[in-house]
């Protein structure tokens, strides 16, 4: 495949030159019209970043509802927890693994009792430390803060405004950061590049913004302290320093690495850019509105299946270029 694409472009233009120069200059227009047309296209995704600001007011208080239940703050009534069931997969479960469950469920109950119980503990750590995407990033000394957050929520760029989405993590008081609030701002591109105007295939993320986590006292888990001894050099003492180096942790999620002015960027910056960008996507797209359904792994059985299916269409793809 990689082979037939790099060959294609210059098949193209061989055949491009071979054309009558009056067939060529035709070709111009309608190239003039393709430009045209991305600029369309542009217009159309911005009136799309319209509708999806308008949409999300109308999403939040179901959100902000989802929020209380989570963190306790309110008890959903009898009719607010009716769900049907799939009766047929629950009775293939086989008896043993029934009894199982339930042995499982009777001693969590008995190490944490059910009046004890308040909203639904862990319920973003849980996503985090299932989605493969998120738990990456994670390290078990951010598991004790994320225990703490209690809501993730995106906002979109006002009217007028550059195109751009915020990604908003809400905690409750905890030991140790005095944020309410943590915030990554991903600004978006709309339009198409005057150089390559072909190339435009609607908005992408070209840089992110993110804030000032004020940790508390020795708090700071994006950052480790190590000891070294040094050795003078003329009388031979030798002394001990301590100095601070970054330390892995999700939390270095809202000190981003920026993009280059100039778009000159080593590979390795290239690739955690690109990384940063896919997550603040998967949390806008994905994470953020179903967030249930990664929290009971539904949504990740669906995930998988779509991935399954795009491998067999790859698969096939490749069949039939063989065979070309």
């Amino acid at each position: 495949r990689f082979v037939f694409d790099s060959l294609f472009p210059s098949i193209i233009e061989n055949s491009n030159n071979m054309l009558p120069k009056v067939v060529k200059r035709r070709v111009h227009a309608l190239k003039r019209l393709q430009a045209q047309c991305a600029n369309i296209e542009a217009k159309f995704y911005e009136e799309v970043h319209e509708l999806e600001r308008k949409y999300a007011a109308l999403y939040q208080p179901l959100f902000d509802k989802r929020r209380d239940i989570i963190t306790g703050t309110v008890e959903p009534t009898d009719a607010e927890c009716e769900w049907q069931s799939d009766m047929d997969e629950e009775e293939e479960l086989a008896a043993e693994v029934k009894e199982k469950a339930s042995i499982e469920d009777a001693k969590k109950e008995e190490a944490t009792p059910e009046e004890d119980q308040k909203g639904i503990p862990e319920f973003w750590l849980t996503i985090f430390k299932s989605v493969d995407m998120l738990s990456d990033m994670l390290q078990e000394h951010d598991e004790a803060i994320l225990k703490h957050l209690k809501d993730i929520q995106v906002k979109f760029s006002e009217p007028g405004q550059p195109m751009s989405f915020t990604l908003e993590f809400h905690f409750e008081p905890n030991g140790y950061f005095n944020n309410a609030v943590l915030t990554k701002v991903y600004k978006m591109k709309s339009e198409p590049d005057p150089s390559d105007p072909f190339s435009f295939e609607g908005p992408e993320i070209i840089d992110s913004d993110g804030c000032q986590i004020d940790w508390h006292k020795g708090k700071d888990v994006t950052v480790k302290t190590i000891k070294k001894k040094q050795k003078h050099k003329g009388r031979g003492v030798v002394r001990t320093v301590t100095k601070q180096v970054p330390n892995d942790s999700f939390f270095n999620f809202f000190n981003p690495i920026k993009a280059s002015p100039d778009g000159e960027m080593d590979e390795d910056s290239e690739f955690s850019l690109a990384t940063d960008f896919e997550i603040g996507h998967f949390f806008r797209e994905r994470i953020v509105p179903r967030a249930v359904l990664y929290f009971t792994g539904e949504a990740m059985e669906d995930d998988e299946s779509f991935e399954e299916e795009e491998l067999e269409e790859g698969d096939e793809e490749v069949s039939n270029l063989c065979s070309f």
